[in-house]
């Protein structure tokens, strides 16, 4: 099991790996990437998206099963992921809302309201999330 930290990544959408079997090499074509932000903290999965005006890209929030929409300022797209990130379910939800559980969601992502659909993200499609890597601090 993966460890996650705050941070940025990359959402791809359409990869090989979530294309049918014996789809051939040009099945991940019409990938997708997508800035991510990683919230991985209890603070960070706190804050979520709270407080701003919207979001470019995604941020993916884990672990997390379920997500709420108060003091939020615009609509939100939610997808619940499994542990092997396949797409469990999407809700578009308005602020002031109470999302439900979903047992079996590991992590969800957050975007603003239409954007799921556009990059092609529904119920059985798996995605891949990957972590930016670690910068290390400069040293004279």
């Amino acid at each position: 099991m993966r460890t996650w930290r705050d941070g940025d990544g990359t959402l791809t959408v359409g990869t090989a790996f979530g294309a049918e079997v014996g789809a051939g090499p040009g099945a991940a074509a019409g990938a997708r990437e997508v800035p991510l932000r990683i919230a991985a903290s209890y603070r960070a999965r706190t804050r979520g998206l709270l407080g701003r005006d919207g979001i470019e890209g995604a941020m993916m929030l884990t672990p997390c099963g379920s997500v709420h929409t108060f003091r939020m300022r615009f609509p939100i797209d939610v997808a619940y992921l499994d542990r092997k990130f396949r797409v469990l379910a999407v809700r578009t939800m308005k602020p002031g809302r109470l999302g439900l559980p979903r047992l079996r969601a590991r992590h969800v992502v957050e975007a603003e309201a239409g954007a799921m659909e556009r990059w092609g993200v529904r119920p059985g499609v798996r995605v891949e999330l990957k972590a930016a890597p670690a910068t290390a601090p400069d040293t004279p």
